[in-house]
């Protein structure tokens, strides 16, 4: 399998790959010994579907080790997400700044230094770059949407819609149909039955 295929973000994934191979062995393995009872039979699928998901395990533990192109991407989702990157970065400068030191002191060796600090600091210019990323504020968005969808409204795209709205009287502002008071001026609506 190669490293194209298993790290890519297109189509076929790792898992995929172990699935398909639990399948054919479990296949294989089914033609091969050909059970008596079904207990045996559920128990031969088992073994290969528990292999496979090992073998997962294993390859998604040794990859990170084995390679040096593996990188770690994680998407902006919320707060929380860039709390725990802001969190890591600066676990990762501190890190940088304990190793310098511990060279100063003698305590490093110049190659284990440069490899380490090469290491850390292209873990925290990657983290600085996800950091980067501009977050979605979903409240802001979702106050953009509807500000668009009332002044679609109140030019009669929908007006259906613009039947179900009270308007103030003291401000103009559109009002849901069950609204008691203005949600602009906070006047007490009249009913309009």
């Amino acid at each position: 399998m190669s490293s194209e295929i298993s790290t890519n973000s297109g189509s076929l994934r790792q898992w995929h790959v172990f699935v398909l191979v639990a399948l054919f062995s479990s296949a294989v393995g089914v033609v091969m010994v050909r059970p008596d009872s079904p207990a045996l039979l559920v128990l031969l699928v088992a073994i290969c579907g528990s292999v496979a998901v090992v073998g997962l395990g294993i390859y998604r533990t040794v990859w990170p080790l084995a390679t040096r192109e593996f990188r770690e991407r994680t998407e902006m989702v919320g707060s929380r997400t860039r709390a725990a990157l802001d969190q890591k970065k600066t676990l990762i400068l501190r890190s940088i700044k304990e190793l310098e030191f511990d060279r100063a002191m003698g305590k490093v060796s110049t190659s284990d230094f440069e490899e380490l600090s090469s290491r850390l600091r292209a873990r925290a210019i990657e983290l600085m770059k996800q950091l980067d990323i501009d977050t979605p504020n979903y409240y802001d968005l979702i106050e953009r949407e509807l500000a668009e969808r009332l002044v679609k409204t109140d030019q009669g795209v929908d007006p259906g819609l613009l039947e179900a709205r009270q308007v103030c009287d003291e401000c103009g502002a559109g009002n849901d149909i069950d609204a008691r008071f203005c949600k602009s001026c906070g006047l007490h609506l009249h009913s309009q039955d």
